[in-house]
């Protein structure tokens, strides 16, 4: 018994010094992790499962079989991090098609365009070394179809162009990174649903995204993982009355990335270096070089403190839309991340207003956090409906 519990204890104790360490999972080209467009912006970063429009392909690819209209695009803009720089943006256009028979799939692309504004280099002494405008991009193009009434699959290809900088510094030749990704997207609806004299839309999704090959911007052998991506969540709406209408969504997210290891500091003769408390120090986090494909599996259990830190790499959104007379929504959110795991925690607003074939999103973000870089973002989409278009040519309005 005590050799087995010796052992036991102290993982315990070295479970506990770790769980209040800060340990982010950092991967390359963050940016496609970004939410493109304000209508999920305003509901706190939600998508997997609310109801399909244009900018579908980033959810979840699967949703897009089931939307109504025959066809639309969407633009989006954003200047992000303007607290700390003034001319960071990320540009989003998307759109999509109905195709055959009866309309049961549709094909999708969008391009996502990330410019980091006008930096500075400088070398270790600080002497300038020029400037140069950082740029990355990705494309996507995506096949949806509905498997039966109430269930359809859609899957996505990626292109990713990260150009960070070029040239050679300190002895080292840039290139622009790059790599490719696929995603896989699920998503069921029923629209019976009654619950007393209530009818109720209820829908689920899961998305696994950026499922691809891993960057690196050298000709070293070291290539950092892109975002590999799960996400699941679930959608309520109802009918209030002839006007008013109302959906909540809920969606967990987590990075199918590999967790840093701590790398323990040693004495001068390789012995753990230990505190008062017997707990062993920690000289830096080291993230793991494991294949793409065992990465993503090892990522669910991979945490150097455990169960309890692996609960704490999944971030919640939670997003409220009322719609009236589905001409006017208004959007609220909150997103949460825990602390040890980057510390995002806000709330959002948005409103949408939708005529004849036009409709504009408007998302404000919010941290709780004060002085905070993504406080006060602001992100705004405008979106055509080509149907709506259609019926109005033929009209003659």
């Amino acid at each position: 018994m005590l050799t087995f519990c010796g052992p036991a204890f102290g993982q315990i104790r070295s479970e506990e010094n770790l769980l209040g360490q800060m340990n982010v999972i950092t991967t390359a080209v963050p940016f496609l992790t970004i939410t493109p467009d304000a209508r999920a912006a305003a509901m706190g970063d939600v998508g997997v499962a609310t109801t399909p429009d244009a900018a579908s392909i980033h959810w979840n690819p699967g949703k897009l079989s089931f939307i109504k209209e025959d066809g639309g695009v969407s633009m989006s803009a954003a200047p992000w991090l303007r607290q700390l720089v003034p001319d960071v943006w990320l540009y989003y256009l998307s759109g999509y098609k109905k195709v055959g028979l009866k309309k049961r799939s549709a094909v999708s692309g969008s391009l996502r365009y990330f410019t980091l504004g006008d930096i500075q280099f400088t070398d270790n002494q600080g002497n300038p070394l020029g400037s140069d405008e950082p740029k990355e991009f990705a494309f996507d193009g995506s096949y949806s179809t509905m498997l039966s009434d109430n269930l359809s699959v859609g899957v996505a290809i990626r292109f990713i162009n990260s150009r960070l900088t070029s040239g050679t510094f300190n002895g080292v030749d840039i290139r622009p990174g790059l790599s490719g990704s696929g995603d896989i997207g699920i998503y069921w609806k029923d629209e019976d649903i009654k619950i007393g004299d209530r009818k109720y839309n209820y829908a689920l999704g899961l998305a696994l995204t950026n499922m691809g090959s891993k960057m690196t911007y050298t000709n070293d052998a070291e290539r950092d993982f892109i975002p590999i991506n799960m996400r699941i969540g679930t959608f309520w709406e109802t009918q209030i009355d002839e006007y008013n209408r109302i959906g909540i969504a809920v969606d967990f997210n987590k990075l199918m990335v590999p967790s840093p290891q701590p790398v323990y500091a040693k004495d001068t003769l390789g012995n753990d270096i230990v505190d008062k408390d017997g707990n062993r120090q920690i000289e830096n986090w080291e993230t793991s070089d494991q294949p793409v494909v065992a990465g993503m599996f090892n990522s669910f259990y991979d945490a150097p403190a455990g169960f309890r830190e692996e609960l704490k790499e999944y971030t919640t959104s939670i997003g409220l839309e009322y719609w009236y007379a589905d001409e006017f929504a208004f959007r609220t959110g909150y997103f949460r991340e825990s602390d040890t795991k980057g510390g995002r925690n806000y709330m959002t607003l948005g409103i949408g207003l939708r005529y004849q074939v036009f409709g504009l999103d408007v998302a404000y973000l919010r941290p709780f956090a004060q002085r905070h870089p993504l406080e006060n973002t602001l992100r705004f989409s405008l979106s055509f409906n080509i149907d709506e278009f259609k019926n109005q040519n033929a009209t003659g309005q």
